[in-house]
């Protein structure tokens, strides 16, 4: 009877220790599951400060100019290269017939908008090298090839009327002064085929420039030109605005050469030029679209 006693209350300690264990470990484990749940509450509802304003911060685009030299920039920049110069292309439109807006273009592009190093350490804003007629102070700079001499000013102005003489005293640049001095898309082309610049691409970077900060407004305001008439004419003409490519006619030339050299064929060119036969004159200009 004493054992059986005994056994009893042995078996009640057994029980009544595992059950405590039990309930300990459950508590634990809750109290786990609550401590991560708290935590990820926090994590997915943060809590704002009414005293601390949120302020968006608005980053603005930049874009690469790459001619003389390659250089970040962007909107505000080019913006305020284009204040600061502008009246100065339009004073050089007026006394040499270069489109303010091509100036300007030009101006941008060749001087990363004035950031270049060209631009800061020499005040050439066109990317214009030596030559030999240049007796003037001078820089240099890698470009087609290494250390070449550029053309050192001491105003900017100095280097906006070096670019109008530059190209009103070279007669590989007089065809262009035949164009409408508000055609700038003629101007950026003629620039290229003339050998200003050796980048294919050159025209094309010169009227996004120009179409993208609206440049030739101030050719209309030097031609005092009816903005409302000008779009009017434009869009009568769709032509304007198909590329158009102007190929001068060398010694040897054929129509079946150039088909071949401009992946185009004879009757192509014939049509796209309102040609009879297949005479052609050296020194004549034919379209290639």
């Amino acid at each position: 009877m004493i054992k059986k006693i005994i056994y009893i209350g042995i078996a009640c300690i057994i029980f009544s220790c595992g059950s405590s264990k039990s309930r300990r470990s459950t508590t634990a484990k809750t109290r786990t599951v609550a401590t991560r749940n708290t935590n990820t509450t926090r994590n997915t509802n943060p809590v704002i400060s009414a005293s601390k304003p949120i302020i968006e911060e608005k980053v603005e685009d930049k874009e690469e100019l790459e001619a003389t030299s390659k250089v970040s920039v962007t909107y505000s920049n080019v913006n305020a290269y284009i204040d600061s110069f502008k009246e100065v292309a339009k004073q050089n439109m007026q006394q040499y017939g270069i489109p303010a807006s091509i100036i300007l273009a030009q101006g941008i592009l060749e001087s990363g908008a004035g950031n270049g190093r060209l631009c800061k350490e020499a005040n050439n804003h066109f990317g214009i090298k030596c030559h030999k007629e240049w007796n003037g102070p001078s820089i240099t700079h890698d470009d087609d090839a290494a250390q070449e001499c550029f053309r050192k000013y001491q105003d900017p102005a100095d280097s906006y009327r070096d670019h109008s003489l530059f190209l009103t005293s070279r007669s590989r640049y007089n065809k262009l002064f035949e164009l409408d001095k508000g055609d700038f898309k003629g101007w950026a082309r003629g620039l290229k085929a003339a050998g200003y610049a050796t980048d294919p691409k050159y025209p094309a970077k010169l009227i996004g420039i120009i179409e993208r900060y609206e440049l030739d407004q101030y050719d209309d305001e030097v031609l005092q030109r009816d903005k409302s008439k000008k779009d009017f004419i434009a869009q009568e003409d769709k032509s304007e605005y198909e590329p158009i490519v102007l190929y001068i006619i060398q010694q040897g030339d054929t129509l079946y050469s150039l088909s071949k050299k401009f992946n185009l064929s004879v009757e192509e060119l014939k049509k796209i030029n309102g040609l009879k036969d297949n005479t052609l004159a050296i020194g004549q200009k034919i379209k290639i679209k």
